[in-house]
This record gives C-alpha cells, structure tokens and sequence, in this order.
C-alpha cells in the first residue's frame, strides 16, 4: 500500500509553463504522468478495488421491496366497480446465506489478492516508464556528446586540410595526400551531419515521452559525482560479485513486482484450487418475507414467513472433475513462479556484471583518450612541420575519434545499466542502489 501511494503521488501532471533546463527527475516526473499505460493500470487498480467492494457486499443480507396490483376481470362482468375489484400487496424480503463451506472468505481472499496484482502491475510499469525516461534522457545527452567530439573532429579535419592544401601549393605532398587530406575533411562533415540526425532524433523521442512540445536544454550528467562507484565496481574482486549478486537478489525477492506477481497468481491458484473442493459442501440459506395485501375488503397485514433452504450437490463427478483442473493449474503456477525466479537471478547477475564491465571501460577508456589525444596533438606537430604524411595524421585522428566514442558509449550506458539494475531490484531510490554498490560486502 505504501508503494501504492507513492506511486500516485508521484504521478501528478505539470504542463503549460516553460523551462531553461530540465532534470533527469523532472523528466521522470513527465514521463509518469504523460504515460497512458500507467493511467489504465491506475484504472485497473481502481476497478479492482471494486470488485473487492462487491464481493464483500455479496456476503451482506439481500434486501428487496416489491409492489403489485390487479383485477379480477369476472367481477367487473358481473357488475362490481373496479375500485371493489382491485386487490395489491406490498412486500419485503430479507434474505441471507448462513453457509457455503467457507467460499465466501476464500472470495474475499481472491479479491483482495487480484487487487495487490494490479498494483503491483502498476509499479511495474512505473519502473518500465522510468526506464525509459532514463534511456530518452541519456539518449540525448550522448547524442550530443557525440556530436560535439564530430564537430571537433570536424574541425581538426579542415585545419588538417588547410595545411595540406598550403603544402601541396609548395609541392610538400603529393596529389594522395591532398586527395586523403580532402576525402577525410567531408568524411568528418557527414559523421558531424548523422550525428545531428542522431540528436535531433533522440530529442524527438524525449519530447513524446514528456509530452513537451519543445525541449529546453538538459542538464549535464556530473559524472564526477559517480567516481566512488566507478573504483568500487572496477575494483571489485570475483569472489565478491556473487556475494553482491545474493544481496542484490535479496532486494528483488522482496520487491521486483513482476516476481511478486508470480507468487500472487500462485496464492491465487491455491484458493481457486480451494474453491473448487468446497463444490463439494452443501449451500444452506435463510429468508424472510412479509408485507401487505390490498382489497375492497381492506388492508390485511401478513405477519411473515421465514424459511429454510438447502442444496447438496449430486453430479459428483463434475466437482471431481473442476477439482482436479485447478489443482493442475496450482502446480502450473509454482513451476512459474520458480521459473520467474530464475529469470530474475539470471537477469540481475548479468545487469550486475554489466555495469562491473562499463566501468573498467569508462576508467580505461579515459586512459585511452587522454593518451590518444597527446599522440594527436604529437601527431599534428609533425605534420606542421612536414615529419608525417596525412596518413599518418588520419590514423591518429581515427584513434582519437574511436576513444572518445568508447568513452562517451561506456559512460552512458553504465548509466542505463543502473536504472535496468534499479528496475530489477524494485528499489525506487537510486541512491540507494548506489550505495548499495559502493559498499561492496
């Protein structure tokens, strides 16, 4: 229940203003309360909510109230007024079941159970639009990180090229040289051309997402902030991973909606499995009625009458029968709740040795790139003074262009790695999450 009023309160629309820059929390705000499939699982709970309702109404008394009136055709042939020959009656029945083998609180059970079930498929989908606002955010921010290592190359391509046409007028190269010199400049220009695609592309999905018909500027990921988890993940040793493979197993037994779920639909199961043997009890029902009966005569008042009733199943065979269909059912459930289990624990080891991986490759890549970019700038000096060709040039550019692309790929997705592992895990804050890894056990 908790979980389930967080949930709505954190679903709350904010439309209609403008904004200079937008969050990674005001874009989960957004992204919340612009899903529609949230809104109809939200509807699903309140539908079920109902239906717990009814089925507790069932078990009250039923009440009812009728009235009727007529007359005898006969006596008005024979000459009787109409008002002599009109009779009625008002009645008022009271009636209640006293037993049916304890169906009634396995009903109520079942209710209440389909009711956690639509709300924990509604935090399903909660974690799910989350996601993939986390994934549309850092979409954007990568693409244009991308793009700005594009226009840089970009940049150092024509400065490249500027020389090369200066040193081929004073026959420094050859016709090759300048050719490669003019080929990798309009090279660098249509990277810098796809990745505006990209980041236009990846605005466009962010936008449908939040529901903002125009984007302001995101703010920037401080990547400094993630340093500690960046050293405990690469650092950590083997034989460490499986005792925070069990820890982080230990928060998704508990919370991951999607598993509770499963173990839900096997109580469920269980009681369906209940019902069906309780066929085999005798239904026993009380009633009351009494009321008034109208004639030219007078008003005569009836004392009531209360009654007794009982049914007991014959057809045997047929209980039997349903009994043993919804045993087979139950035990289909725990084969699928143990199958569920599974999948989860293979899909958090490998969330877990993901990240691990991401972030020696966000510590080495910084490596890669800072020595990439001294061999470039060694690389351009020697150009400059005529020490290398423009293949030598071009190769260091690449190595340079490749290192930051590495870098910039393993940042942002050890980031979308956390939120799937958050997702997974049924943790609604990150930062705990985040500590959670930082202090490897």
């Amino acid at each position: 229940m908790k979980r389930f009023v967080l949930l709505l309160l954190t679903i709350t629309t904010f439309r209609g203003f403008a904004e200079d820059s937008i969050t990674l929390e005001r874009v989960r705000t957004l992204a919340l309360a612009n899903s529609r499939s949230l809104a109809a699982h939200n509807l699903a709970i309140r539908s079920s909510v109902l239906d717990e309702r009814s089925e507790l109404y069932s078990n009250l008394p039923s009440l009812s109230v009728g009235a009727g009136t007529g007359t005898n055709i006969r006596s008005l042939q024979n000459g009787l007024k109409i008002q002599d020959a009109v009779d009625g009656n008002i009645n008022l029945s009271i009636s209640q079941k006293i037993f049916q083998g304890g169906k009634s609180l396995v009903y109520r059970r079942i209710a209440s159970i389909n009711t956690e079930i639509a709300r924990n498929a509604a935090l399903a989908e909660y974690f799910s639009v989350l996601d993939q606002a986390d994934s549309a955010y850092y979409g954007v921010l990568e693409a244009a990180a991308n793009l700005l290592a594009s226009e840089s190359s970009l940049e150092t391509a024509a400065l490249a090229l500027s020389i090369a046409e200066i040193k081929a007028q004073g026959g420094m190269i050859n016709r090759g040289d300048y050719l490669r010199a003019l080929s990798e400049k309009e090279t660098a220009e249509n990277n810098r051309n796809r990745a505006r695609r990209d980041l236009s592309l990846s605005k466009t999905k962010l936008s449908a997402l939040t529901g903002l018909a125009e984007l302001p500027a995101l703010l920037d990921v401080d990547f400094g902030s993630y340093e500690l988890l960046f050293a405990a993940l690469y650092s950590i040793e083997d034989e460490k991973i499986d005792a925070l493979s069990e820890t982080l197993w230990n928060k998704a037994a508990a919370a991951n909606p999607s598993l509770l779920n499963a173990g839900l639909s096997g109580r469920n199961a269980e009681y369906n499995y209940s019902l069906a043997k309780r066929d085999f009890s005798p239904v026993i029902s009380a009633s009351f009625s009494t009321g008034f009966n109208f004639s030219s005569n007078g008003t005569e008042f009836s004392a009531g009458r209360l009654s007794l009733s009982g049914s007991i199943p014959l057809d045997v065979w047929v209980t039997a029968n349903n009994a043993e269909k919804k045993k087979t059912a139950r035990d289909s459930a725990a084969l699928d709740y143990l199958d569920s289990a599974a999948s989860l624990r293979t899909e958090l080891k490998t969330a877990l040795l993901d990240i691990i991986s991401q972030a020696g490759t966000v510590l080495s890549s910084r490596r890669s790139r800072e020595y990439a970019e001294q061999h470039f700038e060694y690389t351009m000096e020697l150009f400059r003074l005529s020490g290398n060709s423009v293949s030598d040039l071009s190769d260091a550019s690449s190595l340079l262009n490749t290192s930051r692309s590495q870098l910039i790929q393993a940042e942002y997705a050890l980031l979308s790695g956390l939120s799937r592992l958050r997702s997974l895990c049924g943790i609604l804050d990150e930062e705990e999450l985040i500590k959670l890894l930082e202090e490897v056990p």
